[in-house]
């Protein structure tokens, strides 16, 4: 298994990042939000992420680099979630929305539970019209 956060992975694009804010849909699991919009990228380019913390929570930006740190961390280690059950490129925004200073672990475990209501409400989408 591939366990890289590669620069080809990371959300740059202004306009991909707008179209996210404007045209995309977002799941929730405290405290952690997951913006997505499908989207077109290069060859073999399955998801373009990009990780957020709000500045309204955290004023000091060595906080904020923390947890923009174990955000990416987390998804780097459980990607394949994603990776596994996706069939069209995705990007997406993943965002730490509260003031509360969850540990590492409770990070990690609420990603893997966001990742998972992400791919069931995808699943959802597909098979309603």
């Amino acid at each position: 298994m591939n366990f890289t956060y590669p620069k080809t992975e990371k959300l740059k694009s202004k306009i991909t990042i707008g179209l996210l804010f404007t045209e995309g849909k977002s799941v929730s699991k405290y405290p952690l939000r997951l913006v997505y919009n499908t989207g077109t990228f290069g060859e073999g380019e399955k998801i373009k992420i990009g990780v957020s913390v709000s500045k309204k929570y955290f004023k000091k930006a060595v906080d904020r680099n923390y947890f923009k740190r174990v955000l990416r961390e987390t998804y780097r280690l459980n990607k394949h979630l994603l990776l596994d059950n996706l069939d069209q490129p995705y990007s997406f925004m993943f965002f730490y929305q509260s003031k509360d200073r969850l540990s590492y672990d409770e990070i990690n475990t609420k990603t893997i539970q966001l990742f998972e209501k992400f791919i069931q409400q995808i699943k959802k989408e597909e098979t309603t019209p």
